[in-house]
């Protein structure tokens, strides 16, 4: 079983596929199997994306939570 790239290392790896297809010297077999990959990729960097901007909110959430709760005990 395949572990799971990095977000880094599946961007560099779409990032590669995007060159290769650009390139345009694929066969036309070679260039869907490259497109499919593109894809599962891509959707793998969108979900470390939004993994990371649902930590980010999480965190800043707790962190209004605790300068509430001190204003309030300041008061």
């Amino acid at each position: 079983m395949k572990k799971e790239l990095s977000f880094e290392e599946a961007l560099k790896e779409l990032e590669e596929i995007v060159v290769n297809l650009e390139k345009g010297d694929i066969s036309l077999d070679d260039a869907i199997k490259a497109y499919e990959k593109g894809s599962i990729l891509k959707e793998q960097c969108e979900k470390r994306l939004n993994e990371a901007k649902l930590k980010v909110e999480e965190i800043e959430e707790k962190e209004n939570k605790n300068k509430n709760l001190k204003q309030s005990l300041d008061e």
